[in-house]
């Protein structure tokens, strides 16, 4: 089956490329006063990518001392989810791989393992389905949430027009971005496995088994109508009835015949000699 080859390689990649993503954002603010120009400020974030807990130091321009500020968001709840499902479908995958592997008698015995296999290859289905799309919408919020226009919006000086500010270095979302890929992949990858599964149990047998027995019935019997149909019109109605008729009075007939001439032998043998003495 695909599932044991490709499905334990991109649940990996999937949890893998959401679990263990960090990044961060650094911003530079040039206050009007030169003495307190050219600040930096590092933002760093990750996984679960508890946002609201994040938080960063920024100056503030009219006084030496400074501000904790914090961004916006708690996302890890569908974080988490999706990289639960990842694991639990690893697990799964390499459970199975095993017991097609080892143990493919006791799989196929009484028709359990193929039931079970296939109402959790469903279950997985589904779930690929829901946490990749959470997943991708709340990939596009923490992209919105570390955009560094709205960080610019915290920092009280950046709301001043005296002041500039700009982001030196930005996230990279390449990584993020391939954990949402991989879990499209993985939706695909379990869909098309039910298809499988399910020509494993017995309900893809049974109902495979009686269409093609009544087809091939519907199609003897439409054979032998097609030869009673060809040979009645070789031989007319009329005609067929004659010669039943024709055998059904000459098997009498043959038998009083038989009869006749035997009578009639045993008259000639017995009037022979009477026959033969007045010729003499």
């Amino acid at each position: 089956m695909c599932m044991v080859i490709f499905a334990p390689i991109f649940a990996i990649c999937a949890f893998a490329t959401c679990g263990g993503y960090s990044g961060y954002l650094q911003v530079k603010v040039d206050c009007a006063d030169k003495r307190q120009s050219n600040r930096s400020i590092n933002i760093d974030f990750g996984y679960p990518f508890r946002l609201h807990q994040v938080h960063f130091k920024a100056p503030l321009c009219e006084a030496k001392r400074g501000e904790i500020l914090f961004l916006d968001g708690d996302y890890s709840s569908t974080a988490q989810l999706f990289v639960t499902v990842g694991v639990l479908a690893f697990l799964y995958s390499l459970l199975a791989t095993v017991v097609y592997v080892f143990y493919q008698n006791k799989y196929l015995k009484n028709n359990r393992g193929p039931l079970v296999d296939f109402v959790v290859t469903a279950v997985f289905s589904f779930m690929w389905l829901i946490s990749s799309c959470c997943w991708a919408k709340t990939v596009s919020d923490i992209k919105t949430a570390t955009n560094p226009t709205l960080v610019f919006h915290l920092i009280s000086a950046c709301r001043a027009q005296e002041n500039q500010c700009a982001a030196t270095h930005e996230p990279h979302w390449s990584r993020l971005n391939c954990s949402v890929v991989f879990g499209f992949v993985n939706l695909m990858l379990w869909v098309g496995n039910i298809w499988f599964v399910y020509k494993e149990t017995g309900w893809y047998k049974t109902g495979h088994r009686y269409p093609t027995r009544s087809a091939s019935g519907k199609r003897s019997s439409e054979m032998r109508q097609r030869l009673y149909s060809e040979s009645s019109f070789d031989q007319p109605d009329e005609g067929f009835g004659l010669s039943r008729q024709s055998m059904s009075t000459s098997l009498p007939q043959t038998h009083l015949s038989k009869n006749e001439n035997c009578d009639k032998e045993k008259t000639v043998i017995s009037k022979g000699p009477m026959i033969f003495v007045n010729e003499m």
